[in-house]
């Protein structure tokens, strides 16, 4: 009985001397884990992208959310000095948040890919729901409903330090054979554009801004067209497609012209692929399944919530004009910042076509007003387009 008593009590020595090493263990791999978050700036991952690939990183910023854009900008300098000054930022897959871009394309290389590609293989990345990132998404998916149309416009911008992987490329620019075809590209968020993204593990410190739309207000204040309902993407593709069927001599015309009809007709394969869906999360980047003309799939999302109607019409434009822009660059007219200039200007002409009395993009910049002397439109609308373009798409030439 006594010796079984000593082997008792060597017994419960033992395990809890092999709990407290396993206490100390679990201590040891939490404290390990944090250390390997690394605390950069987003200025810093823009210069140099690829050597933070795939690593965990703290960055205090500022996000944007616009019609195309879910960016964090530098807290300390918003113009890091590159064309591209923004990191894009993703959910993980599943998240089903509320905040996103209103509109995204993203390229995909299709099964007839003309260039080498291999899937990415990333560490899996799970997001705490905390009541900080609720606050975070709430905040950011609230919309600005004032005045006349503002395509994308989101009431608040939120600095907070944001935490998770980044996915980084050297160089996000699109690769083309002699024959034009797109054989090379791997950057991230619309139109691929972007040499870096967060995707998102957790928020804290949030701090939202209210942004000022008043000045576009005020010139917006008799401009009470009215949507034309939600409707779906085919019959709303039809619409416009129908309304810019004969631009006559107008130039302007003609190029919104070639923007839609750049999704095709239905039932032709061209490539091109839209669709309602949030343009917030994480998508698979493996091979496309079909063949396309281009040898890449132009993947087109549209977010229902905030896309209603005429409002629809105008995005149906733009994202088209992107895709032509991809397809058949003009000389010189690459850069990103050139791309999205092009393309909001042919959104103007669309919406100047509908009747529309003004435009309003995310930020309060007033993009289109009928008032305008036709003498001074032009200069008007490159000064709006220019800041826009700057302070919240994060794009230089």
């Amino acid at each position: 009985m006594r010796i079984n008593m000593q082997v008792e009590m060597r017994l419960k020595r033992t395990v809890m001397k092999r709990c407290v090493f396993l206490i100390l263990a679990i201590f040891a791999l939490a404290a390990y884990a944090r250390a390997q978050v690394t605390d950069t700036t987003v200025c810093d991952v823009v210069r140099k992208p690829a050597p933070f690939d795939g690593k965990m990183v703290r960055i205090k910023g500022t996000v944007v959310v616009g019609f195309d854009e879910f960016i964090i900008k530098d807290a300390g300098d918003p113009n890091c000095g590159f064309e591209v000054n923004g990191i894009w930022l993703a959910y993980p897959q599943g998240t089903k948040g509320k905040a996103g871009p209103a509109a995204m394309l993203s390229i995909q290389p299709a099964h007839n890919f003309a260039g080498k590609y291999t899937a990415p293989t990333r560490a899996a990345v799970t997001l705490d729901q905390s009541k900080d990132f609720k606050q975070f998404d709430k905040l950011l998916a609230q919309t600005h409903e004032k005045g006349g149309m503002c395509l994308g416009c989101a009431r608040y911008t939120v600095s907070a330090t944001l935490t998770g992987r980044l996915d980084t490329v050297a160089d996000a620019t699109i690769k083309r054979d002699g024959s034009g075809k797109i054989v090379g590209f791997g950057g991230f968020g619309n139109m691929n554009a972007y040499p870096a993204r967060l995707v998102l593990q957790s928020v804290a410190d949030v701090t939202p801004k209210e942004v000022d739309y008043s000045k576009a207000d005020a010139a917006a204040k008799n401009d009470m067209m009215q949507p034309a309902g939600p409707g779906d993407l085919k019959s709303v593709l039809a619409t416009v497609q129908k309304v810019l069927a004969n631009p006559g001599d107008n130039p302007a015309a003609e190029e919104a012209q070639k923007a839609v009809m750049a999704f095709g007709k239905e039932g032709e394969k061209n490539g091109v692929n839209m669709a309602f869906g949030a343009g917030n999360e994480i998508k698979g980047e493996e091979l496309g399944a079909t063949d396309s003309p281009d040898g890449v799939l132009f993947n087109v999302s549209f977010y229902a919530d905030r896309l209603q109607g005429m409002a629809l019409q105008r995005a149906i434009e733009h994202m088209g004009d992107h895709i032509v822009a991809l397809r058949t660059p003009p000389a010189g007219e690459e850069q990103t910042f050139i791309v999205e200039y092009n393309a909001w200007v042919i959104t103007s002409v669309g919406a100047a076509m509908a009747g529309q009395k003004t435009l309003t993009l995310p930020g309060g910049y007033l993009e289109w007003d009928s008032t305008w002397p036709a003498d001074q439109r032009n200069d008007k609308m490159a000064a709006a387009l220019k800041d826009f373009l700057t302070n919240e798409a994060m794009l230089s030439r």
